[in-house]
């Protein structure tokens, strides 16, 4: 996201290592160390959502734009 020049709103939690939450508006990314993730288990609790597929790998990246003097 950050390669792509968006910044979350808000980030907490980062600072512990043991659950982060980002916040990019539209999007919140949870991001947990792996017990934490067990405890709480947030796709239990989503179970019944609609799931959406998306694709693994990256985006390919942007090639850099040239100056005028080029």
């Amino acid at each position: 996201m950050r390669d792509e020049g968006i910044r979350p709103l808000g980030v907490e939690g980062a600072a512990r290592g043991r659950w982060a939450l980002m916040d990019y508006n539209d999007v919140i990314v949870h991001i947990f160390h792996k017990p934490v993730r067990l405890f709480y288990d947030i796709e239990g609790m989503w179970a019944d959502a609609p799931r959406i597929e998306v694709e693994d790998k990256p985006a390919a990246k942007k090639a850099p734009a040239k100056s005028r003097a080029e």
